[in-house]
């Protein structure tokens, strides 16, 4: 079903460009070009080794940093193509959102934002900037990916505006400073729909595969989530009705696939609510209202906040959770120490002069620990810290 372009749709016709100059592709539109720039970056790789909720060597099936950005991109792709959006561009910032998540998950993004608090701090989002403004460099003329603005500008408001008019972008970490400079992100303002799109696909993957997850691991059961939240057992029992004496393990997919198909469509009715109040003309008018136009109802914010409440006490707190998240923050924390004492550990490529100020040291090191899979973090904690005759 290829639907038209709504007038409030981004129009890679119309994108404000590059950073870096190119000439365009002649087989791809801009947003196709950069998803591709994305998928082929050796930080998109790496998050097949990076924590979602279980660490990635607890098992097979357990999503990853990877396979959670493939399951937002193909949710965003199905919300933008029902609200009339470009599916290109939706589909990159979906891709791109997580490329700055470090080892361990959100353990890992603390930790570090600990140690480096006299420098700045670390934030996950900030990281991905840097990704693909800095770290990435596969290409002769630019550091980075050089994406659009469009795109550019769908990873900085991921979560909305980065200030309230008239605040002081003096206020924001450099990193927000420094993408800002020359190429203005609007701070003030919201993203395309697009973007919103991804960022809110982002809720819809996570707070159902997470469900998955946990039920996969015994972190708890069938009966204890359909107890405590009411949207979770409602979807339970229609697969029972329908199928009854269905093995436990196609319940579980059908009943996710379900729940899915629930949150999908209340974010398309409520948006399309939306949309039609407010009526944008264009994408600029989408930025400009004073709130987000793709957004759940109020029903579908209170059941959420259930299903989170359940999540955080029974699986994301569950003992063996702590227990990998302990191990994870010595880890982090023993990598960044030695680092800072004995910056000439370091890999040659990631080696900075003697005589380097001490914040950039601290930036150098945590750019190189927060691209790190799970297992090169363990591995290269070993290789410091645990002698060893292979070294």
């Amino acid at each position: 079903m290829v639907l038209p372009r709504a007038a409030y749709a981004a129009d890679p016709a119309a994108s404000r460009g590059r950073r870096h100059l190119e000439a365009p592709s002649a087989t791809r539109g801009p947003y196709e070009r950069d998803r591709d720039r994305i998928i082929h970056a050796g930080a998109f790789r790496r998050l097949k080794g990076k924590t979602q909720v279980f660490v990635a060597h607890e098992g097979d099936h357990f999503r990853t940093r990877l396979t959670h950005s493939l399951e937002v991109a193909q949710i965003a792709r199905s919300v933008a193509r029902r609200l009339q959006l470009d599916e290109d561009l939706a589909e990159a910032c979906a891709l791109a959102h997580d490329l700055g998540h470090p080892p361990f998950g959100h353990t890992g993004e603390h930790v570090l934002d600990d140690c480096t608090r006299p420098w700045g701090g670390f934030d996950h989002n900030a990281q991905t900037i840097r990704v693909l403004t800095r770290l990435e460099r596969r290409y002769p003329q630019f550091d980075g990916l050089n994406l659009t603005w469009e795109t550019l500008e769908g990873t900085v408001k991921h979560n909305g505006p980065m200030l309230r008019p008239g605040e002081d972008i003096a206020g924001l970490a450099p990193v927000w400073q420094d993408i800002n400079a020359g190429f203005d992100m609007g701070l003030t303002t919201f993203a395309s729909a697009e973007a919103q799109v991804a960022a809110v696909a982002d809720d819809i993957a996570y707070n159902n595969h997470d469900i998955d997850d946990g039920l996969a691991a015994g972190a708890f059961s069938e009966d204890d989530i359909c107890h405590d939240v009411p949207m979770v057992a409602a979807a339970f029992e229609s697969v029972r009705r329908e199928f009854p004496g269905l093995d436990p393990h196609r319940l579980r997919g059908e009943a996710i696939r379900r729940l899915i198909g629930i949150w999908v469509g209340d974010l398309v009715g409520e948006s399309q609510r939306r949309l039609a109040h407010h009526r944008p003309g264009s994408v600029d008018d989408v930025r400009a209202l004073p709130q987000a136009v793709v957004a759940f109802s109020d029903q579908m914010i209170a059941d959420a906040a259930v299903l989170r409440r359940f999540l955080m006490a029974r699986m994301y707190r569950h003992w063996k959770v702590n227990r990998a998240r302990s191990q994870a923050r010595r880890i982090v924390r023993e990598l960044f120490d030695v680092f800072m004492a004995e910056p000439d550990t370091l890999p040659p490529q990631w080696q900075g002069p003697p005589d380097a100020p001490v914040a950039r040291t601290a930036r150098r090191v945590c750019d190189y620990i927060a691209g790190m899979t799970d297992d090169y973090a363990i591995d290269e904690h070993r290789r410091l810290f645990n002698l060893d005759r292979s070294l």
